[in-house]
This record gives C-alpha cells, structure tokens and sequence, in this order.
C-alpha cells in the first residue's frame, strides 16, 4: 500500500486553526502540536510495511497570507527531522509530491485517482498527519483489509476520517467536506464499491479529540507503555491535560 500523508507546512494560523479558536492555545503552541503529530504519524507510517509518500502543499495551492516563503523545504524538514535519515533522499522508504487542486478535496482525490490510475498502484491509504495515536499496526491493518475491501475507513474525531484506503477510484467532489467519513462512505456506496472499516483513532485537530489523545497518553505513560513520543513530549512542553470536567486545561510543564 503506498500510504499518502497530506501535510501542511507547519505555520502559525494555518495549522489547526480550530484548536487556536476553540481553546487557549496560541498559534505558536498550535504549530508545536502539529509538528509534533505530524512526526508521528511519518514514523508509524515508515514503521509499517506501507511506502510513505509525503504529500505536501506549496504555494500554489495555499491560503494568499501563507502563499510565500519556501513551504516544500519546512515540510522536508520536517519530515527529515521525524525519520532522519529516511527522509534525506527520496527512496523507496520515502517519497514526495505536491499536491494539486484547488480544494482539499480534490487535492486528496487528484494524488489517489494518479496513483491508482497512472502508477497502477494495487491500493492507495490517505492517513491524516493529525492522527498520532496511529501505529504501524493500525497501518498495516488497513493495507491487510483492502485485500478484502475495495474502500476502507477509520473514525475519527467529529465525524472525520483519519484513513481512508481505496482500491478504486470514486467521485471525490467536496468527498473531504464534513462531515468527511460518512460522505466517503455514501460515494464508495454509490461507486459500487464493498466497505471495511479500521479502528477509530482521535485527531488533535479538534478539542476533543485532543483531549482523548492526551487521555491515552497519560494512560500509557503511567502503564509504562509510552506511545506517540513526540506528541507526548509537545503535550509536556506546552502544558496540556484534561481536566476534571473533561475540557482542556494548564499544568505546569512536567
């Protein structure tokens, strides 16, 4: 499976903007917990047996405010500061493409349609860089599905997909508009196409969903499991934790 991880280069006001709106994290704190889940789905991604394929936005296809400056060499970097060595040459490890479109929608849709259709890809999985509580088993599971289904899709945080995998193409007008799974799964239904589903997984992209990535972090760390390093150390360094009523509050830094 060639797994495609849209990444957006890591700027304040472009990323997770909802986060900034939503809670009291600044712009800049935004950017730390972007970064950092980025990483760690890369990682989770390289880990598995899929082929990562990093595909980023340039300044053709971002926002006019952020349309400058050298935004392929931010997302290089940081892909090459998550996996390293991996991600200084592009290899059958690690790959890069920008993307193309006008929408995200078809952005996601133009890169899965050229890969199944162009590159005669057996089967191509779309993983949200805003899901790090993903492994490579998760990963992996879902390459493992598309062998019995033509599409397959993981819940996520307020009605998202944070995979989606495909065998075949289907119509993806306005498919990543929200919410984005239940539109996905209407278009595979109309496409004719058989349906798996992969195991839900939070995104950090929204309140709540960051605070169930938090939730699982902190269970982990205190089994002595630790998962999602990078997240977890972004989490500590900004001073998150859910607090008593289930929102997001301070701490002191640990």
């Amino acid at each position: 499976m060639i797994a495609v991880v849209p990444v957006d280069p890591p700027r304040e006001g472009l990323v997770l903007p909802s986060l900034v709106e939503t809670t009291s994290l600044s712009e800049f704190e935004a950017v730390t917990v972007y970064e950092a889940a980025v990483a760690d789905v890369l990682r989770a991604v390289d880990e598995s047996g899929a082929d990562l394929l990093v595909n980023y936005r340039d300044d053709g296809t971002l926002p006019e405010p952020f349309a400058d400056g050298e935004p392929e060499a931010e997302v290089r970097a940081l892909a090459a500061e998550a996996l390293g060595d991996d991600a200084e040459h592009e290899d059958d490890s690690v790959r890069f493409e920008r993307q193309v479109g006008s929408t995200r929608s078809a952005r996601i849709g133009n890169t899965v349609t050229h890969l199944l259709e162009r590159e005669d890809a057996g089967n191509v999985g779309v993983v949200e860089p805003t899901v790090p509580l993903v492994g490579r088993s998760e990963i992996d599971g879902v390459a493992m599905a598309l062998r019995r289904h033509d599409v397959v899709l993981g819940p996520s945080s307020a009605g998202r997909a944070y995979v989606a995998g495909f065998t075949d193409t289907i119509d993806f007008t306005d498919a990543y508009a929200t919410p984005a799974l239940s539109t996905l799964a209407d278009r595979a239904a109309e496409a004719g196409l058989d349906i798996g589903f992969a195991p839900s997984m939070p995104s950090v992209a929204t309140a709540d969903g960051l605070c169930s990535t938090i939730a699982a972090l902190e269970a982990h760390r205190h089994a002595g499991r630790p998962i999602a390093a990078a997240t977890a150390a972004a989490v500590d360094e900004v001073g998150l934790a859910v607090g008593a009523d289930e929102t997001l509050e301070r701490v002191e830094n640990r």
